[in-house]
């Protein structure tokens, strides 16, 4: 073992530290090759999930009604969104026609933002496939094995974990090449901002309308269910019962796989082009970096879905943190590689991965406390649903509120020792500033904390999946032993649910400012370009990243942005509610039309609920998402043009044409808008996916038997409780996370407009 260790140490030492001038075509079809093969791995586990057994008649019956209403809604939803997706590229074609500038860049936008929209349309459609497939193959594997069951679910959520990272990668890499990537690569970054536009802009309404139909249709059903009616979650009486199960699926799992991807394009376009930034140290590999931890990424998570194995008395979640280990350790080793041959084995920059693992770690983590039953704050919520629904939301709303303070203490050590260590490792260099080295640390860190996030996305599909087969289990009447193990891995499922969503908001924390500074670096380059075809004055230092707060209109954007974030927030809470109020109407005319619904001598209509759901998240899905594109817009060009009479003392360094300085009102707004916005959107949705968590837990913990179990007093108030944070953390709260990354894209793309 000792000669092993020794032989690995000399051969490591002896890797070439530098590369000839291929090196950018060789990782650029290292990286598309990884993505290629990783799609054809994703089509072997969909084939090994699919050809198991599909279980009964009963247990098909109700898997088909699932897929039904869970293909006919993303169908109407992809189709509204298609449409809009259209017009905004033509928007966006003749809105970079207007100037000679920015004409040359009006194609390349256009395509970039239409194959990134398609490419997140395919991510979600992918997702929601293969898990309306798995629900009833898990289901019919728990009659025989819980290991079976685990291994199905789980295979199921990798199938989407593969196609949406294989998919961006696959995506900008082409992109990179056909743009001319391999001949000018400092120029094709701000090419592809178009790219993360398109998944952010899909992204966003498939979150949101999934997020309202799933959470209108939970509401409906346990309101009525539970509450008024006294059955059991999931019984076959309750009319809405199937419109709940498929919105597990156009929710969690279409529109999450939507969501990752987005993260994955914004965030990995937003690291190329600080890398373009610090081309004359490393040259194309710094900005094709992201792409070669996307592809370890893809390597590492494949392995780790492999390894996870469950003993029959074993608790899934253990199975489920082996895999997540394995991928993470991994990850590292990988990501340690790419540092030694593309940049250079500087290895404070393979520090600033490492931190960026471990802030995801931390996240899980601190999301576990705040949502599992067995810690202080879900258990506090159960005892004051002891004396009515009043305290459970008191408490809830301040656990809710509690649980940004210790993320965002980890946020903000991540950036200051990730910016430090990106400082560290370029201290050699002096011909760039201190700015770019330490942003470029903050980069890699985020580079970092997706490293895993195929694995982390199979989990977090792991959870519909096993929700739906524990409904299929328990609504075609199973025997009690089976209905055992689908509990066990829905609890898993759930638990799964609430982690991932903590990492999805800790790298849209992450990432925030890594796309914050992206749009800077844009603008500078923007204007440095302008001023320069001017004939005009720029000093060789001048940077665009000091936003001067005694400037009326950043002060004015700042306010815009953070008030954008409660009034989307707000408009997605009152679609659930409205939603909600259609569904709770139709089940309890369908108990009054149908006394034999409760008899079970008939069945419901359960086609009429799903119906209904459909129609109403559509319709409300809408405004927020235009709200969202259309404010940056409108920030940027008024203040663009009518900022002389507001804007406070020009900086002394500030570019001059004609011995005018540039006007950068308007990117000062909208920079303002973005930041401030990011930051209230980070502690809201941190505060509602905490908090809406916690919520469901309390309900779940007073189901055990605690304070009376189910049908008693304190149940009853925290059922009400669950469903005031239902639209929390299944709606407003990771349709925020996509908010914060669509509105640094959709202004990367606009920036030219504010110049």
């Amino acid at each position: 073992m000792h000669l092993a260790w020794n032989a690995a140490a000399l051969f490591w030492q002896q890797l070439p530290t530098t590369a000839d001038s291929n090196d950018g075509k060789f990782y650029l079809w290292l990286a598309l090759g990884v993505g290629i093969i990783a799609l054809f791995v994703a089509a072997a586990f969909s084939r090994s999930v699919i050809s198991q057994d599909s279980g009964t008649p009963a247990m098909q019956a109700i898997s088909n009604a699932i897929r039904e209403g869970a293909e006919a809604f993303l169908g109407r939803q992809y189709r509204a969104i298609g449409i809009l997706a259209v017009v905004i590229a033509v928007l966006l074609f003749f809105g970079y026609q207007f100037t000679p500038r920015t004409k040359p860049y009006a194609l390349y936008i256009v395509v970039s933002f239409l194959i990134g929209a398609l490419c997140s349309a395919l991510s979600g459609f992918t997702g929601m496939y293969v898990s309306i497939r798995a629900n009833i193959r898990t289901a019919a594997a728990a009659r025989t094995s819980l290991n079976r069951a685990l291994r199905t679910a789980l295979h199921g959520g990798a199938v989407t974990g593969l196609v949406v990272v294989a998919l961006a990668l696959i995506g900008i890499a082409v992109l990179f090449l056909f743009f001319g990537g391999l001949s000018d690569p400092r120029s094709v970054p701000y090419k592809l901002v178009g790219f993360g536009f398109g998944a952010s802009l899909v992204a966003l309404f498939a979150q949101l309308g999934g997020g309202i139909y799933t959470k209108a249709a939970d509401v409906g059903a346990d309101l009525v269910g539970k509450v008024e009616a006294g059955i059991p979650e999931d019984d076959p009486r309750n009319p809405a019962v199937i419109a709940d199960l498929v919105g597990d699926n156009v929710g969690d799992c279409a529109g999450r796989g939507a969501d990752i991807f987005e993260s994955t394009a914004a965030e990995s376009v937003g690291a190329m082009i600080l890398g373009a930034a610090l081309y004359p140290v490393f040259g194309i590999k710094g900005i094709l970096f992201p792409l070669i931890v996307h592809a370890i990424n893809l390597i590492a998570s494949t392995v780790g879905a492999l390894f996870v194995k469950c003993k029959e008395d074993e608790n899934p979640m253990a199975a489920l943190n082996r895999g997540y280990y394995v991928t993470t350790v991994l990850a590292l080793i990988g990501f340690a590689a790419a540092v030694k041959f593309m940049l250079d084995g500087r290895w404070w920059l393979f520090g600033c991965g490492l931190i960026g693992v471990i802030t995801s770690i931390l996240f899980v983590y601190i999301t576990e406390y705040y949502t599992e039953t067995r810690f202080r704050p879900v258990q506090s919520i159960a005892t004051a649903s002891k004396t009515g629904p009043a305290t459970n939301i008191i408490i809830g709303l301040a656990v809710g509120m509690e649980t940004p303070a210790m993320p965002v203490l980890v946020i903000s050590g991540a950036l200051l020792l990730s910016y430090y260590f990106g400082v560290k490792a370029l201290a050699d260099i002096t011909t760039i500033s201190f700015y770019a080295k330490g942003i470029y640390g903050t980069a890699i860190a985020t580079m970092g904390m997706l490293s895993s996030a195929v694995y982390i996305l199979a989990m977090d599909t792991f959870g519909p999946i096993t929700d739906n087969a524990g409904g299929i289990i328990e609504m075609s009447n199973q025997p009690h032993e089976i209905r055992e193990r689908t509990d066990r891995l829905d609890a898993a499922g759930n638990t799964t649910k609430a982690l991932t969503k903590g990492y999805a908001i800790g790298s849209a924390s992450l990432a925030a400012f890594l796309l914050f500074s992206a749009y800077l670096e844009e603008i500078r380059t923007i204007v440095v370009d302008k001023v320069h075809a001017a004939s005009g004055f720029v000093a060789s230092d001048w940077s665009f990243s000091n936003i001067n707060l005694a400037s009326v209109p950043v002060f004015v954007g700042a306010l815009l942005g953070a008030a954008l974030t409660y009034l989307f927030s707000s408009l997605a809470i009152k679609a659930v509610g409205a939603a909600a109020e259609s569904v709770i109407d139709d089940v309890r005319a369908q108990f009054r039309e149908n006394p034999g619904i409760m008899a079970g001598t008939s069945k419901p209509d359960y086609g009429r609920c799903v119906r209904i759901v459909t129609t109403a998240a559509l319709k409300k899905m809408i405004l927020p998402g235009v709200l969202v594109v259309c404010l940056p817009l409108a920030v940027g060009l008024i203040f663009r043009n009518f900022s002389p009479t507001y804007a406070a003392s020009v900086l002394a360094n500030a570019p001059t044409i004609n011995g005018i300085p540039v006007n950068l009102s308007g990117a000062e707004a909208v920079a303002a808008l973005l930041m401030v916005g990011t930051i209230a959107g980070i502690l809201l949705a941190m505060l509602m996916n905490n908090g809406g968590g916690a919520w469901d837990n309390a309900k779940k913990f007073i189901e055990t038997g605690a304070y009376g179990g189910k049908r008693s007093d304190a149940h009853k108030a925290a059922v009400v409780g669950d469903t005031v944070g239902d639209p929390f953390k299944d709606t407003a709260g990771p349709s925020l996370h996509v908010l914060i990354k669509l509105l640094s894209t959709i202004t990367l793309v606009l920036a030219p407009l504010f110049v």
